[in-house]
């Protein structure tokens, strides 16, 4: 099958089946995206699919061919996304560990609302689970992020 990831395209021999999280991991060698719970609960895996967040480890391959698939490293090629640059000046991580997913989330949310609320936040990432619980510093990221992508 043909996969497009972070604007190219990947031939892949896998099965119709395999989670996108697999192929992008053990295939492509994209380890960014990381294995949390493998059951869509915590966010690690999150990807963006034609710019929305979805969980890519009970996501088919096959189901997104044909389909836009952005990683964390496909966010930007020196990784000044606003997000990213956002998310190093308010510090917020710790572990690091779900931090790809999140970033991923709120880039996404700031595509779709560049000046979301606390709520919007809170809403479009509560999926998104942070063990450290950095949650009030990563809403504060979201928030400084959409100040970055005005100016």
């Amino acid at each position: 099958m043909k996969l497009s990831v972070n604007g190219k395209e990947h031939d892949v021999s896998v099965s119709d089946d395999m989670p996108l999280l697999w192929v992008l991991r053990d295939v492509l060698g994209l380890t960014g995206t990381k294995f949390g719970c493998g059951m869509a609960q915590c966010g690690a895996c999150t990807v963006l699919v034609d710019g929305q967040p979805v969980r890519s480890c009970v996501r088919p391959a096959a189901a997104v061919e044909g389909r836009a698939v952005t990683t964390i490293e496909g966010l930007s090629l020196q990784g000044d996304h606003p997000v990213q640059r956002a998310w190093a000046e308010v510090d917020v991580v710790q572990c690091g560990y779900c931090q790809s997913g999140q970033i991923l989330a709120a880039a996404a949310l700031l595509q779709a609302k560049p000046k979301p609320s606390d709520a919007d936040v809170d809403a479009a990432l509560s999926g998104n689970l942070c063990r450290c619980g950095t949650y009030q510093r990563i809403r504060s990221a979201v928030h400084r992020a959409a100040e970055l992508m005005e100016g």
